[in-house]
């Protein structure tokens, strides 16, 4: 997979983020590496909460071999990005990063998800230089790009962003579950997940 773009309100949006992440995943977490989720944003920006709100509704899929970083109460942003990026590396052996965050496109591309098999640029969306992140990526377009796209970010709409939050956290952890949850954990997980997003 090197590009693939999913349309968040589509039916299939779920099933079709699920089944792609894990084909990547699985000889990842057969190879004995350590997942790492990276959720990057802040919580001070609608636009700019995708990451978090990822990170807040995934927070309890914390299990062996896989890790998460970036919730709505410790968002990875701008000022703590490269720390965290050192922590993550002086803790794991050669972990695989699935990077996590927002950006804005064109108008008709709002509402959609972008997974790629390379890292994300954090912060270009703002002009901030910040290091190159992730072994697979995902994108949420929360907002058309031009000008003032602090401002759009902002001004993005809360709706736009939870849709494509739960779509990405839902995809996530059908993947998780599909290659290494068993069917013991799959219904404790189940409730616990239900419970979390309708909070």
């Amino acid at each position: 997979m090197n590009k693939l773009i999913i349309d968040s309100s589509s039916k299939n949006s779920v099933a079709t983020l699920r089944d792609a992440l894990s084909k990547e995943v699985y000889p990842v977490l057969k190879s004995g590496r350590t997942l790492v989720i990276l959720c990057i944003g802040t919580d001070r920006s609608t636009g700019d909460s995708l990451g978090p709100l990822v990170g807040h509704k995934l927070k309890f899929l914390i299990r062996n071999k896989v890790c998460l970083y970036g919730n709505l109460e410790k968002p990875i942003h701008a000022k703590n990005l490269e720390k965290t990026l050192k922590e993550i590396k002086d803790k794991f052996v050669n972990p695989y990063i699935i990077a996590i965050d927002a950006c804005l496109g064109s108008i008709q591309n709002v509402g959609k998800i972008i997974i790629e098999n390379k890292p994300l640029n954090p912060g270009s969306a703002v002009n901030k230089s910040l290091p190159k992140v992730g072994d697979l990526s995902i994108t949420g377009i929360v907002n058309i790009s031009g000008t003032m796209e602090f401002m759009v970010l902002q001004n993005t709409r809360l709706s736009v962003v939870m849709q494509i939050a739960e779509v990405i956290s839902r995809g996530i952890y059908h993947c998780i579950l599909k290659t290494i949850g068993g069917k013991s954990a799959s219904i404790e997980l189940e409730n616990k997940f239900l419970t979390n997003i309708n909070a």
